[in-house]
């Protein structure tokens, strides 16, 4: 096999099992799975990959990844910060199009320990990556100056726990609905009042 079949197999492989991850959950999806719905065989699969929980690392990191470059650019924009926020919201849409309740509520809180501590890290990582963005918008007049930072963090750390709370859930046609009025309450909440009443 030379490296372009490689890589175009490894990219089969990737792809299709984070469209089969997000719509049933990494549990409910096998090797077997993956292998038939890309059109590559186990063996191939284990050259790239030494188990399934290895294939999904992979998907989340590369998912975290393209999510991060797309935040630093949209941020970058010499573009209003409501324009900005607007583009967050949208971006957050996109993420989440695709998850089923049982997925999103694994990606959540996943019972394999070496995706939970993984998904725990890029978390933390991501939610003070944000928060130091959202300190220096605070600083420019972007972001309400009577808004604690801190609570910005604890805001967004419990936006996770309230996505996983059934009886929300309940409210709400798809997770990505209770997502989207989550983002769009915490977005508008934290601007200044003239500019929030501009969205």
């Amino acid at each position: 096999m030379n490296e372009a079949d490689k890589s175009t197999k490894f990219q089969q492989l990737v792809t299709t099992a984070t469209e089969l991850f997000l719509r049933h959950g990494i549990r409910r999806v096998s090797v077997e799975e993956i292998c038939h719905t890309a059109n590559v065989s186990k063996m191939t699969f284990y050259k790239y990959f030494k188990n399934k929980v290895g294939l999904a690392k992979y998907a989340i990191k590369q998912m975290v990844s393209e999510s991060i470059d797309k935040y630093r650019k949209l941020l970058a924009q010499d573009i209003p910060y409501l324009e900005k926020v607007k583009q967050m919201v949208n971006m957050k849409m996109e993420q989440t199009d695709g998850f089923s309740r049982d997925s999103l509520g694994e990606f959540i809180h996943s019972t394999e320990p070496e995706i939970a501590e993984l998904l725990h890290r890029v978390r933390q990582e991501s939610f003070h990556l944000i928060l130091r963005d959202f300190i220096e918008a605070q600083k420019k007049g972007d972001i309400r100056q009577d808004v604690k930072p801190e609570f910005i963090l604890y805001f967004f750390n419990h936006m996770v726990e309230m996505i996983s709370d059934e009886e929300l859930a309940k409210l709400y046609d798809s997770p990505q609905a209770l997502i989207m009025e989550l983002t769009n309450f915490f977005f508008y909440g934290i601007l200044p009042r003239e500019q929030s009443n501009e969205k």
